[in-house]
C-alpha cells in the first residue's frame, strides 16, 4: 500500500476522470483506475481520493458515512482519514491508499503512481 505522502519519489501519471463542475460539494464519484477502485470526494470544494478498500477485511468503504475528513466502514466501524489515507481508529490497523488529486483546464485528474 501507498499513501499520498509517499508519492513524492515516485513517478505519478495523472489520469483524467471528469469535469470540476460534475462533482459537486459533498459527492463522491466511484472508479476503476489501474485495476484500482478509488473514490473521489468533493469535500468543501476540496477534492480528495482515497483507495475504495478497507484495509481490515478488504471490502468496499467508498458508501460509508463521512464525518469531517474521515470516512466510516459500513460493516465494522474502522475509519479513514479521507485526506491522507491513514486509519483512525479499530479495527483497521493498516492505512489504505491516498491519491493526489488536481484540476487541469477544469478536468479533475487523479495521480497513480507509475511502476
Amino acid at each position: 500500500m501507498f499513501n499520498y505522502t509517499s508519492l513524492a519519489s515516485s513517478h505519478i501519471e495523472y489520469i483524467e476522470i471528469v469535469p470540476e463542475d460534475q462533482i459537486a460539494v459533498g459527492e463522491r464519484l466511484f472508479v476503476e483506475l489501474a485495476g484500482k477502485s478509488i473514490v473521489l470526494f468533493n469535500l468543501a470544494g476540496k477534492l480528495f481520493a482515497i483507495g475504495d478498500v478497507c484495509s481490515h477485511d478488504n471490502g468496499p468503504v467508498g458508501d460509508g458515512e463521512i464525518e469531517g475528513d474521515e470516512i466510516i466502514c459500513p460493516r465494522h466501524g474502522a475509519r479513514f482519514d479521507i485526506i491522507t489515507g491513514k486509519a483512525t481508529s479499530l479495527p483497521a490497523l493498516v492505512d489504505i491508499p491516498a491519491y493526489p488529486v488536481r484540476v487541469v483546464a477544469g478536468m479533475v485528474e487523479i495521480g497513480i503512481p507509475e511502476k
